[in-house]
């Protein structure tokens, strides 16, 4: 039976997501924004559309989750009062109490996941270490999990490249994992050197080996750009184009001068972009030609960011060799425990089926990050 301090425990910690989550600011967003997809044109442009409804999507899951946690909270406050008039059992009160403990930490798990690439899908790279067939096996062991893993929490996993290996397991996979929710939010966890530790099944002595395989997860970032260009922003000069001879030059201002105040989107600085065009003889083309052309810079800078982010990323990769481990697996003393946060449990067969949730939360309340970093 709870006592009143777990009781009370609750109560507070679901006052607290409430505060945490503004779940009144959010309940008025989502009103506002359910009533633009009412509006009669909403469909006549789809990806808008789609983009709205995502939105809409977003803001009701933290609304739902919320109130699930607010209507679990209250039926255990009167399950504990009704046990006190012998209208409830001891183990009604127990059953309410692991329900509403459950949907917080969930909810509290959720809240913890704001940095801005948290919500996306993500890659995972699994390649095996020194050590051979012991170790590719252990790669292809590691893609199992993590693929039972995504199916359980609704993720599709796609298998972009694999390399297998040479008598058994696989020398290296690329998986793309999406479709489900916050994919790079909650993997971005496994980002390291998993070791094993067994009898190995491929040694005629059944000797005790160790092997190693990396796990390394970036955001699935779409390669298609949509460079935007704010109208706003646009300002345009003509002037007179130069040049050898012919009726057109120095009488009709055919060449554009295009002034674009761009802003960089992390660190707010502003900055003009000048291009000038007079390729043509139609001032109408050398405007198409400039926007062309701006388009081009915008999609450079862009695309200089991505790379830039990844190389950051790639720099926190690891060399796989001992004392670099996050987490080890000892089959033949049935424990995993990862080294970052001493998280550990015995249902080996349960991890390897994919069960890792508890080593993911261990993780994030232990290293959280914020939108800021």
């Amino acid at each position: 039976m709870i006592t009143a301090e777990q009781l009370k425990d609750v109560m507070e910690r679901a006052d607290a997501l409430n505060h945490y989550l503004d779940i009144d600011k959010k309940k008025i967003e989502l009103e506002e924004e359910e009533l633009r997809t009412q509006a009669p044109d909403f469909w006549d442009d789809p990806k808008r559309a789609q983009e709205q409804m995502k939105k809409v999507k977003n803001i009701r899951r933290w609304v739902d989750g919320y109130k699930e946690v607010r209507t679990l909270a209250d039926e255990l406050q009167l399950a504990f009062d009704f046990y006190h008039d012998n209208m409830v059992t001891e183990e009604e009160v127990d059953e309410d109490y692991e329900k509403a403990i459950k949907a917080i930490e969930d909810l509290e798990l959720k809240n913890m996941l704001r940095q801005k690439e948290d919500p996306m899908d993500c890659v995972m790279k699994i390649n095996s270490g020194a050590g051979g067939t012991e170790s590719q096996d252990w790669a292809q062991m590691l893609m199992r999990m993590y693929m039972r893993w995504a199916e359980a929490h609704g993720h599709k996993v796609t298998i972009s490249n694999i390399q297998e290996g040479d008598e058994a397991g696989i020398k290296s996979v690329t998986m793309e994992i999406e479709g489900g929710e916050y994919a790079y939010g909650y993997l971005k966890s496994e980002n390291g050197v998993h070791r094993l530790v067994r009898v190995s099944p491929f040694n005629a002595q059944g000797k005790r080996m160790t092997s190693f395989a990396s796990v390394f997860v970036s955001p699935l970032v779409d390669d298609t750009i949509e460079v935007y260009v704010d109208p706003s922003k646009v300002s345009w000069d003509l002037f007179r184009s130069g040049g050898a001879g012919g009726q057109n030059v120095n009488k009709v201002e055919t060449g554009v001068r295009l002034r674009y105040q761009y802003v960089d989107p992390d660190t707010g600085e502003e900055e003009e972009i000048l291009i000038e065009n007079t390729e043509s003889r139609k001032q109408l083309e050398n405007r198409n030609n400039a926007m062309r052309l701006l388009k081009s810079q915008l999609y450079d800078r862009a695309m200089k960011k991505r790379l830039e982010a990844q190389a950051k990323i790639e720099a926190g990769k690891k060399k796989i060799e001992w004392g670099s481990q996050i987490r080890s697996y000892v089959f033949d003393d049935r424990r995993v425990k990862d080294h970052r946060t001493n998280y550990q449990t015995t249902d080996v067969d349960g991890v390897m089926d994919g069960k890792i949730d508890g080593f993911i939360k261990a993780y994030l309340m232990e290293f959280p990050v914020n939108d800021e970093e």
